[in-house]
């Protein structure tokens, strides 16, 4: 089995303008090699490396692409141009293609998840900004990317700081109100291998921060979940609208009534901690393993 493990300029070792978190990509490579049984490899490569140098794969992971928010159709084609070489990708094209935008939590919302309270909307300017106060009751939200990763292009405004008058998002965004949950406990984030839960942490933000991203200073603590904790991610993986992914990370938040709010499900490329679940690199080569016994003729 020889696996490709999808990076980009920026995560791949060696690269002269390298990311401060690509420590990430090295953890997430280590694990894979030493869960490695004799004939299999793994070898990390840019997704955006001719298509030829995909053929000699048996299977594509989406491992660290940290740059597909910007050339989104981009890479969805790649993705469909390294599977029809015969080459199983997981998380499935068609998996990506739907978690891609984050209008996807509507969908979980109509589904019965329970969610972050959530505007989509279209290139939000400040008015709309200053109407989503009123909307959802609250002095403070945070503006995101439908498509993006990483805290990356995010707005904090409140009440006293509201955006310029002429301020414009730039991009198709959600915005929702901030919980205060996420500086007080922590965003809860619990990962499952083929479908069955791996480990779990609480990610913290930096003193003044809210992002929980280490390239902000974010830090995390491994944890075993609360009963009532895992049933929440668990109804996520039950309201997706496919059989559950090779892997998932389910990010929450503590709500004002006490219970977890999804604030995303990473099916893309998240980082998954390998640290805190040792078990990662085994529970997802058996998993590939699994899933590619079951595509051959």
């Amino acid at each position: 089995m020889k696996i490709a493990f999808l990076a980009c300029s920026t995560t791949l070792p060696g690269a002269p303008d390298r990311r401060a978190d690509a420590f990430e990509h090295d953890q997430q490579m280590e694990a894979l090699v030493a869960a490695l049984r004799p004939g299999e490899s793994v070898t990390d490569i840019d997704w955006q490396a001719p298509l030829e140098a995909f053929a000699a794969f048996d299977a594509a992971l989406i491992g660290t692409p940290w740059d597909y928010w910007d050339n989104r159709e981009a890479f969805l084609a790649k993705l469909d141009a390294i599977a029809a070489l015969g080459v199983l990708v997981y998380n499935a094209p068609e998996i990506v293609r739907w978690n891609i935008d984050k209008g996807y939590l509507a969908e979980l919302g109509a589904r019965g998840v329970a969610t972050i309270p959530t505007l989509l909307l279209d290139n939000p300017g400040a008015n709309e900004i200053l109407a989503a106060f009123d909307h959802f009751g609250c002095d403070r939200v945070i503006a995101k990317r439908r498509v993006g990763a990483g805290a990356e292009g995010q707005f904090d405004f409140t009440r006293q700081n509201p955006p310029a008058a002429d301020w414009r998002m730039g991009h198709a965004a959600l915005v929702q109100p901030f919980l205060p949950g996420i500086v007080e406990e922590g965003e809860h984030s619990l990962i499952f291998i083929d479908g069955q839960f791996s480990h779990g942490l609480i990610k913290r933000p930096a003193p003044g921060d809210y992002r929980v991203q280490s390239l902000y200073g974010g830090w995390d603590t491994a944890v075993t979940p609360a009963a009532d904790d895992l049933a929440a991610a668990r109804q996520v993986i039950a309201g997706l609208p496919f059989a559950a992914p090779l892997y998932a990370r389910i990010d929450l938040v503590r709500g004002p009534e006490g219970t977890l709010l999804l604030m995303e499900a990473e099916l893309i490329e998240p980082f998954l901690y390998p640290l805190q679940g040792p078990e990662l690199g085994p529970r997802l080569l058996a998993g590939l393993r699994r899933l590619l016994t079951a595509s051959a003729p």
